[in-house]
């Protein structure tokens, strides 16, 4: 998009250009994240409406009651901001665009598509996973420059929560990236076109277990229940959020929510296909007319928007099993929680580690042997390539740049 935009202006204002591309994929990006808050803010209400047996929303906006979220927004932009006495000015001010920032940044590097990606990384998995970590500077901002000591316990127990289970949650990813080999998620997401059988969840049995441990730490991450460590049981405060109100606090509200999106779209690429659909009608079709939708730019458009879908689709019932999980478990303690991730979850996702490391090296046939390995290694070495292709021009540059310089000399 940026050399599109490059092209509308004169030679030496190209940057105007790229300034153009890089604030259209922005907003793009905080709509996606703003979107997905308004419907699943309702979709969360009436979900634990109907596990608690009771309707949710009703009224507002008529049928279902779906302007319920506009008008939680309104409430909240109404509100007077308050801030503590003893508060730090400064940073209590920014502790919710840290957070807010962190969730949105980490967006970046997510794959709508086979190349709709705001930024392509060759690193992007290893991109994704470190900056959604970097959530938890946010919430130990907001709980330190509160003033108030049940913000700064909340902002301890949730910072060490987050930080427990990121090491699980780094196996877990370790998996798919050791199988396709590589960390690019769209060259990932590639890897698995063709029929459903093709998902990396079906791999082998320890892939199967490895998602569900992904899942969990998942869950824990983003601080969702019975995980929810930030507000204590015996403590009537809202966690690191107690003293924020208004516009603060539906930042950290957006930025949760937004995780919620991000990881389960994470969970899609990495285990469920990602973009691919379970019956792959536009190859096919392409296949069938190589010759009239071969180089069609909207027959490909079409099967990108098709792709967008279905990532939606798989990332949307993720977020749906979240919302269940924390209407139907109970809490657990701040003990449970430790145990449940250095006597289970680390263990297990290291077994299941090796596993597939020797499952891998061993060629052990499966059911998604019906996609090619060749076809595998194709799709790789394309994305290697394509690597290549870029690290030879960049050293030819700089050879041709070296050589200019010594012919100035």
């Amino acid at each position: 998009m940026g050399e599109f935009f490059a092209g509308w202006f004169p030679a030496g204002w190209e940057f105007l250009g790229y300034t153009v591309a890089a604030l259209i994929q922005a907003f793009l990006l905080v709509n996606v994240i703003a979107l997905g808050a308004f419907v699943f803010i309702w979709a969360e209400r009436k979900v634990s409406g109907r596990i608690q047996d009771r309707l949710g929303p009703t009224r507002t906006g008529g049928a279902f009651g779906w302007l319920q979220s506009l008008a939680d927004g309104i409430k909240l932009l109404s509100k007077e901001d308050l801030m503590p006495k003893d508060a730090d000015p400064i940073l209590f001010k920014l502790a919710p665009y840290v957070a807010f920032a962190a969730s949105f940044s980490a967006f970046m590097a997510l794959p709508f598509a086979s190349g709709w990606v705001a930024l392509h990384l060759n690193i992007g998995l290893f991109f994704l996973i470190a900056v959604l970590g970097l959530e938890v500077f946010g919430v130990i901002l907001a709980g330190y420059s509160s003033g108030s000591k049940w913000s700064l316990f909340g902002a301890m127990r949730q910072a060490a929560q987050v930080v427990s289970y990121e090491v699980p949650l780094g196996l877990c990813v370790i998996v798919p990236l050791m199988i396709c080999g590589t960390m690019d998620l769209v060259a990932i997401g590639d890897q698995q076109r063709g029929l459903f059988t093709n998902w990396l969840i079906f791999h082998d049995p320890f892939i199967f277990v490895v998602f569900w441990i992904y899942f969990t730490c998942a869950v824990a991450s983003v601080n969702r229940a019975p995980f929810d460590l930030a507000e204590a049981e015996s403590e009537l405060v809202a966690g690191f959020l107690t003293e924020y109100s208004g516009m603060r606090w539906s930042l950290f509200f957006m930025a949760e929510y937004g995780s919620m999106i991000l990881v389960s779209a994470l969970a899609a690429i990495l285990f469920f296909g990602g973009w691919n659909g379970p019956i792959p009608i536009f190859s096919a079709l392409m296949d069938w007319y190589p010759d009239y939708l071969g180089n069609c730019w909207w027959f490909s458009s079409i099967a990108n928007l098709f792709g967008v879908l279905c990532l939606l689709v798989k990332a949307s019932i993720g977020v749906i099993a979240m919302m269940w999980v924390r209407w139907t478990f109970p809490r657990l303690r701040v003990d449970q929680v430790i145990t449940m991730c250095l006597k289970y979850c680390v263990p297990i996702a290291a077994v299941c580690l090796l596993g597939v490391m020797f499952w891998t090296a061993l060629d052990v046939p499966f059911f998604n042997d019906l996609l090619p390995a060749q076809e595998r290694s194709l799709v790789r070495e394309g994305w290697y390539k394509t690597g290549e292709k870029q690290a030879d021009a960049l050293l030819e540059s700089l050879s041709s740049s070296a050589d200019e310089e010594g012919e100035v000399e």
